[in-house]
């Protein structure tokens, strides 16, 4: 059966076959971009629940979350109510998101930024660090071995932190065998879309020392993360609850003292 990931990653990867920029120009100016924020450090220092608050204005299975949404104005709510770290959509297609998105929400913050969307290709993490990200996510159902490898290496080369997601044990090994230190558990199951919180709470308990554990989709309130914290997770991202919450800043609030 298809999943919305399927449909997601086969655009992308058509976007990338289409992109012929050379890539050792690029490679050389996201080695000389300006200095990143530490976005793994800055959760591994949370003494709580760690959040990371994400700018989201629809999903796919959903639709318009929060269409009209300032991305400026909602960074800033975030850092009000104690977010560790913020998670921008870049993917304009099937999210509503831009890098403009990012390069406000980043602009109008202290917090270190995660681009979040579907990388695919080598160019994809390099503009990650150009367009001003402090963190690339890379999503091991939708990457073959070596891909998920290549491109962490790439990402760490050009001061990146990465976000490796996986769902299950043989995803985590390769994320391990790619030497992941940031490793976050997407609780949403990929066929049905449901929610599978036992998914994550198995998966916190096999990350061996030294991963920071977030956990990803599905976090509805204060109890959810409550739970994940128990589970031995460092961090959760969250999206949709937060930017239909109507005060954002308090529904930060809420998760940090779970």
């Amino acid at each position: 059966m298809a999943t919305y990931l399927d449909t997601i990653v086969a655009r992308h990867r058509e976007v990338a076959a289409a992109d012929h920029r050379p890539v050792q120009p690029l490679l050389d100016a996201a080695r000389s971009a300006a200095p990143v924020r530490g976005f793994r450090a800055a959760l591994a220092a949370c003494p709580h629940l760690a959040v990371i608050s994400e700018v989201k204005r629809r999903s796919p299975s959903k639709g318009d979350l929060h269409a009209g949404l300032d991305p400026a104005t909602l960074a800033r709510e975030y850092e009000r109510g104690g977010a560790s770290c913020l998670s921008v959509l870049t993917d304009e297609q099937f999210f509503g998101g831009s890098v403009a998105d990012l390069q406000a929400a980043r602009a109008a913050c202290s917090l270190p930024v995660l681009r979040k969307d579907f990388t695919v290709s080598e160019r994809d993490v390099l503009d990650a660090r150009l367009m001003g990200a402090d963190c690339v996510l890379l999503i091991a159902t939708a990457l073959d071995r070596a891909e998920l490898l290549g491109f962490h290496e790439l990402a760490v080369d050009v001061g990146l932190d990465v976000l490796v997601e996986i769902h299950d044990e043989p995803e985590l090994e390769v994320a391990l065998a790619a030497g992941a230190t940031l490793v976050g558990v997407n609780q949403r199951d990929l066929v049905t879309f449901q929610v599978d919180h036992e998914r994550a709470v198995r998966m916190g308990g096999v990350m061996p020392a030294g991963v920071v554990r977030v956990a990803e989709s599905g976090v509805r309130g204060p109890a959810d993360a409550a739970s994940l914290r128990a589970a031995g997770y460092h961090a959760v991202l969250v999206g949709e609850s937060l930017v239909t919450s109507g005060d954002p800043a308090g529904a930060v609030r809420d998760l940090t003292l779970a």
